[in-house]
């Protein structure tokens, strides 16, 4: 088994477009939540959304042409990917067969699909465009991004709702790690703001319709009612260790576990008795070779819903044990982030990240009245500095998909 570490970090999100204005504004504490303005949101319960901000597509060198071509979610992933790769330098000293990309969408271009859509309905399916289907399928931005960096390795999106991302990273990491690949861009990306997503998320009664952004997503919080949608992209270059200290790279983490479990039970609600999640995490820190000698930071998926942030609380004390379980510093920066979907995983293993190279955990917002049934450590409301040397990052997706990986601190 080779030893797999992460070289470079990428995202555009609710609280900035490079690494370091999110970090900054998430060790703040900054909520990225607002009145939604992708669209005309009046007439809905639910009306805030965490939107992208100031996002230029030529910023991330994305020219007209290709920005006419391709759905938001694949220029969100390709801008996260090249900030990932400048940072990582790996550009160019990879032989191309053994690079790899693992990028995946929850959604895909759902964007595209309404204008298609609409254009099918009022004016025929003659003028349906011809790029419809390479626009909006779900692996074009793993596409994309091969294309771009002349990745000719293994190429695997993967599409498992909320837990997408954590699931490439873990996936390339297995694959990294048996030698499949020297090095992998791996994370996820979604674009879903709209009236299609808004209006089946609210009225399957997930998302949170409080107009108060500051109150809107509160996870682990008594008081809880719903997710707020998100949006952006998270990525990661991760590589073999050897190789990346070679040529000199800086190492931020290493990837050191990862396990990928299904609930088997509904397909939206998690399995109350969290068995199969708790699974997940009890399997990544044997993995890890967790012991109660660690500082653990969990980064829970934590998405403010009633039902999963208590299964959540249970799967980690679960998995382990009462005493490590109450000395972990969980946290949920969905808080601040809304939940980014199939680029939520992705998200949180940056923040995992930069979480273990900083020495900083950042918090859980909104965070007030305790409930007995998330009875953790979840830093309310202030970033802490405290140097946790491992880091565990939960993703729970609808149709049961539960994902963690582990990162420890590189020395």
């Amino acid at each position: 088994m080779k030893r797999v570490v992460i070289t470079g970090l990428g995202v555009v999100s609710p609280l900035g477009n490079s690494i370091d204005v999110f970090w900054h504004n998430l060790c703040l504490g900054i909520v990225g939540i607002g009145d939604i303005t992708h669209f005309d949101a009046s007439s809905l319960k639910a009306r805030l959304a965490a939107e992208v901000k100031d996002f230029r597509p030529e910023e991330f060198g994305i020219d007209n042409y290709t920005a006419r071509r391709t759905d938001l979610f694949t220029q969100y992933a390709l801008a996260a990917v090249k900030q990932a790769m400048e940072q990582s330098g790996i550009e160019g000293k990879v032989a191309p067969e053994r690079l790899g990309v693992y990028v995946g969408s929850g959604i895909g271009g759902m964007g595209t699909f309404l204008v298609e859509a609409k254009k099918m309905f009022d004016k025929g399916g003659s003028r349906v465009s011809p790029l419809f289907i390479p626009m909006m399928i779900a692996n074009i931005a793993a596409g994309n991004i091969a294309i771009q960096y002349n990745a000719q390795g293994p190429c695997l999106p993967v599409v498992t709702a909320c837990a997408t991302s954590t699931h490439t990273i873990g996936e390339a990491y297995r694959a990294i790690s048996h030698g499949y690949a020297d090095a992998i861009i791996a994370g996820g990306s979604e674009a879903t703001i709209n009236e299609l997503a808004v209006g089946g998320f609210m009225n399957l009664q997930a998302l949170s319709t409080e107009t108060d952004p500051a109150k809107a997503s509160i996870p682990f919080d008594k008081r809880r009612k719903g997710f707020v949608i998100g949006e952006g992209a998270g990525m990661v270059v991760l590589e073999e260790m050897e190789h990346a200290k070679k040529r000199g790279a800086e190492i931020f983490a290493e990837l050191c576990g990862y396990s990928n479990t299904c609930d088997a039970y509904h397909i939206t609600a998690p399995r109350m008795d969290a068995s199969c999640a708790a699974r997940a995490i009890t399997e990544t820190a044997k993995q890890a070779c967790l012991s109660d000698k660690d500082v653990l930071y969990i980064n829970a998926h934590g998405t403010g819903t009633p039902m999963n942030d208590s299964a959540e609380t249970l799967a980690i004390k679960l998995a382990l044990g009462e005493q490590i379980a109450r000395c972990a510093l969980v946290s949920s920066t969905k808080s601040m982030t809304g939940h980014m979907l199939g680029a939520a995983g992705g998200t949180e293993a940056v923040i995992c990240a930069l979480s273990l190279y900083h020495g900083i955990i950042p918090p859980t917002m909104g965070y007030e009245e305790k409930d007995p049934e998330c009875d953790l450590d979840y830093v309310p409301n202030q970033a802490r500095e405290i140097r946790a040397n491992v880091a565990f990052s939960n993703s729970l997706g609808f149709g049961g998909h539960n994902g963690c990986i582990a990162l420890r601190q590189f020395c």
